[in-house]
């Protein structure tokens, strides 16, 4: 036995309605002994939109706490020192512009109590997530294309190396990737590649001389997805550290032991959470949780638990208490942090890493092959690796090969005290924060700009972010200016929309296998659809939509696949349209059936305005269904609104979802069954 570790970094994933009910959570939290923040952006935030812009309708305050301004900034961490906060920020696109405004804040701190702010600056400790790659790939919260986009990241890691020393300025994630489907190998793989090329970009910037890229190295860290099965998550994680320690020593040179440790965070899987018998989620969590505590040598830096309803909704702060609570019963009460690693020298364990060392390093080769990992997101490869493997994955548990215990065996249970009233069971965001967003964002411009000196500033910080984004120097020092110009989110980000443009990823869809071979089910589908095919004397097109600034395509990408296989003919455009979009794409496609997908909880603002924008365009007949993290009681209200069938994480079996679609539209077109 050794002396005793200290615990890992406790955090919970939270932000949600404004900054001000966030900061209060905040408090709340830290008084439970939590010892770090993670902040949650809503999507606005996240895609570099104000709350009063069009593509924002439905989204502020839903998935995330909106941060337009260095105001809002200052609320969310009010009464929060944040030279002794550890604070993580999930954040990508916008990144260096949160980044700033929390600097800024930091520093205002230091000034308010008669502190040094540069000395502030240099204590900072947190994460700016800031991995663009993954976002092309899984989430979709990206803005501009791959090359300027990395030029963000890369400005952001040359300027913290030497001004916020201890700040993580990237955290490459391969959470979602997982979500998307990659197996252990490709979550390695890819985040392997993903940390080649930012350190690449980084070297070859020239920024940080080379007898000092050891501090670049030693800044990088990740953020990891522990699934289920833990013991293959705990290998998983120890190959992680072998080949970051091989990798940083002989790609990059680096000498000292200290800088080459391989850090990270985690948050076990959320999207692995069942909406069927959610308590049997508490025990997922604790045992994702053992995966990446459990072995010394490979042990989490930071870990966050997701709450056990997140299917269902946002979880409440008591259920936040209560995976914070999971923590610290293994921190404190458990004897785990007494003793060395218990797997050395385990030949099961041994085993188990080389395996995934070695086909991980396989397909490290493969995607150097193509040019590295920008060039693999750009021609789509890694995409349509992950919608396989993804639709793999469903067919497993469809089959009855994967068991998810309540959802494919196990299915009866008895009545759950827990959800007996759905509605206490979730918290839900006040109908009116998207209104308070938008008129205070408007307030805020509007006052600055009342003042000639003011709107001067931010006029002059605005045209200076667009003339060295035009060029090739770093952007953080143009981006703290407008930080403190009072420039909002959405004025930064359209700045650099002007210069850089925009960018739609490859949605993998295309290029991905689905069923390989279909079954009795599978096959009675496409029976169906060829009859009523040859009914109707045309082909049944099926559109996929995903509306709003939700990028969590996996869903989506599913049924498209598997629509595919059932012999429809599907369009599927991508995340991040419009109601209008989806609207002209049905009447143009002259399709069968509209498909929407939103699990941001924006479903009650968006899905109405594509009924009524169908029936405007004449095409109201056309059926229109919906699928996501919907509440009960949404759903009754999208069906008397006239939604043709709603669809939740319960509904699991694709092609029982691909069937109800051919009895729709045959109800739809009067042809009788």
């Amino acid at each position: 036995m050794t002396d005793r570790d200290r615990p890992w970094v406790m955090r919970t994933y939270a932000g949600h309605s404004s900054a001000a009910a966030s900061n209060e959570l905040y408090r709340r939290n830290l008084a439970k002994g939590q010892t770090g923040l993670s902040v949650a952006f809503d999507l606005p935030t996240q895609t570099g939109y104000d709350p009063d812009h069009a593509l924002a309708r439905g989204e502020v305050g839903k998935v995330g706490v909106p941060i337009s301004h260095i105001g809002d900034m200052r609320a969310l961490f009010d009464g929060i020192p944040l030279t002794a906060m550890n604070t993580s920020m999930t954040i990508n696109a916008t990144a260096m512009w949160l980044l700033a405004l929390y600097q800024v804040v930091a520093e205002e701190q230091a000034i308010a109590a008669g502190e040094d702010p540069d000395a502030a600056r240099h204590t900072l400790a947190g994460t700016t997530q800031n991995d663009i790659i993954k976002e092309y790939l899984s989430r979709g919260t990206y803005v501009f294309p791959p090359g300027p986009s990395m030029r963000l990241l890369t400005d952001v890691v040359t300027y913290t190396v030497r001004e916020i020393p201890k700040w993580n300025p990237t955290n490459v994630c391969s959470y979602h990737l997982q979500e998307a489907g990659a197996t252990p190998v490709q979550e390695i793989a890819f985040a392997m590649s993903t940390a080649i090329a930012v350190l690449d970009e980084v070297r070859d910037s020239g920024a940080v001389p080379a007898e000092e890229f050891g501090d670049v190295v030693a800044r990088i860290s990740f953020f990891v997805n522990a699934g289920v099965r833990f013991v293959e998550e705990m290998c998983k994680m120890r190959a992680l550290v072998a080949l970051w320690d091989e990798l940083t020593q002989e790609r990059y040179g680096v000498t000292d032991a200290k800088q080459r440790r391989f850090r990270y965070g985690v948050q076990v899987n959320s999207l692995g959470l069942t909406e069927a018998q959610p308590e049997n989620n508490v025990q997922r969590i604790v045992l994702e949780m053992l995966a990446v505590t459990l072995s010394k040598d490979a042990r989490a830096r930071a870990v966050q638990l997701p709450a056990w309803n997140e299917a269902l909704g946002l979880p409440r702060p008591w259920d936040q208490q209560w995976s914070l609570r999971i923590q610290q019963v293994l921190a404190y009460e458990s004897d785990l942090l007494e003793y060395d690693d218990l797997f050395a020298g385990s030949p099961v364990v041994e085993a188990k890493v080389a395996e995934l060392v070695a086909g991980a390093k396989e397909e490290m080769a493969r995607i150097a092959e193509m040019g590295g990992a920008v060039a693999a997101v750009e021609s789509g490869y890694m995409k349509s690796a992950l919608v396989a493997s993804h639709a793999r994955r469903r067919g497993r548990i469809e089959a009855g090969e994967d068991i998810i215990v309540g959802v494919n065996k196990f299915e009866t249970t008895e009545p759950n005290p827990l959800t007996a009233d759905l509605t206490t069971a979730i918290q839900t965001v006040d109908h009116d924060v998207e209104v308070k967003a938008a008129e205070a964002v408007q307030a805020w411009r509007a006052a600055r700009d009342a003042d000639p000196a003011k709107k001067e500033r931010a006029a002059a910080a605005l045209a200076r972010l667009k003339e060295d984004a035009a060029g090739t120097g770093s952007l953080m020092p143009a981006t703290l200016e407008c930080a403190r110009a009072e420039v909002t989110t959405g004025e930064w980000a359209g700045a650099l929309r002007e210069v850089f443009g925009e960018f739609r990823a490859p949605t993998g869809v295309s290029g991905s296998v689905g069923v390989a071979e279909a079954g009795d089910e599978l096959m009675a589908v496409r029976a169906s659809v060829a009859d009523l095919e040859k009914e109707l004397g045309e082909k049944l097109r099926v559109l996929v939509g995903k509306p709003g600034l939700d990028g969590h395509s996996n869903g989506a990408e599913q049924i498209a696949v598997r629509a595919r296989d059932a012999g429809f003919e599907v369009i599927y455009q991508g995340i991040r349209l419009t109601p209008e979009q989806i609207v002209a794409a049905a009447v143009a496609e002259d399709v069968h059936l509209v498909g929407v997908s939103i699990l941001s909880g924006s479903h009650m603002e968006l899905v109405p305005e594509i009924l009524s924008g169908l029936r405007d365009a004449g095409a109201g007949d056309i059926p229109v269904v919906v699928g996501g993290i919907i509440p009960e009681s949404d759903a009754v209200k999208l069906t008397d609104q006239g939604v043709a069938a709603v669809f939740t994480p319960k509904d699991f079996g694709l092609n029982e979802i691909m069937a109800r679609f051919v009895e729709i539209i045959r109800a739809s077109t009067s042809v009788p069954a």
